[in-house]
């Protein structure tokens, strides 16, 4: 007797996609019981050693900003110590982010207004982008990831605030110019 490979194959195939859908609808309908009861509910607080794995920003309002370095265009490095003493903002971005490239031009147009009174940076961690020729505001690079890692930044954008003092005193992912401008006017108060 000869075995017929691609149809014991399919057949398999077939058996555990529809083993897998079975078992899904069987599970979303509480096991065909009559009662849907909870026998356990997981949160953030009953599973501490779940949260850090999580893939999102650590919040770091009202702490210190981090120690770490950063670079210029032509490679010159710059501490976070070079930046502090100055109403601060920083954009940490990529090129690849499509909100991140929609916020630039906000970043630019709010730099423009507030001049010499808050330091506007944008710290890009993949490199330069063509996109940047156009914006007039200082721009770092994070390429090897040190500014992410300190300050616990696993996705962008986020714009940290940061007081002469170099406490960060807020935290945001995606903003317009409107919450720009309010949240910089706050900052100089």
């Amino acid at each position: 007797m000869r075995l017929n490979k691609p149809l014991l194959f399919g057949s398999l195939a077939v058996s555990l996609l529809l083993s897998l859908v079975i078992g899904y609808a069987i599970s979303r309908n509480g096991g065909g019981s009559e009662t849907n009861s909870v026998d356990a509910v997981l949160t953030p607080s009953s599973t501490p050693d779940l949260v850090p794995t999580l893939n999102t920003n650590a919040s770091v309002d009202n702490t210190p900003l981090a120690d770490f370095t950063v670079e210029t265009l032509d490679g010159q490095e710059v501490s976070s110590a070079d930046l502090v003493g100055a109403p601060l903002v920083l954009n940490f971005w990529t090129s690849s982010c499509l909100p991140c490239k929609k916020e630039l031009p906000d970043f630019a147009a709010i730099h423009g207004e507030f001049g010499e009174r808050v330091r506007i940076i944008g710290i890009n961690s993949l490199g330069p982008a063509d996109s940047e020729e156009q914006f007039d505001y200082e721009l770092l690079y994070d390429t090897n990831g040190v500014f992410a890692s300190e300050v616990g930044l696993a996705t962008q954008p986020v714009t940290l605030f940061v007081a002469s003092d170099g406490t960060i005193v807020k935290q945001t992912g995606e903003i317009d110019a409107a919450g720009l401008r309010a949240a910089i006017e706050e900052l100089l108060l």
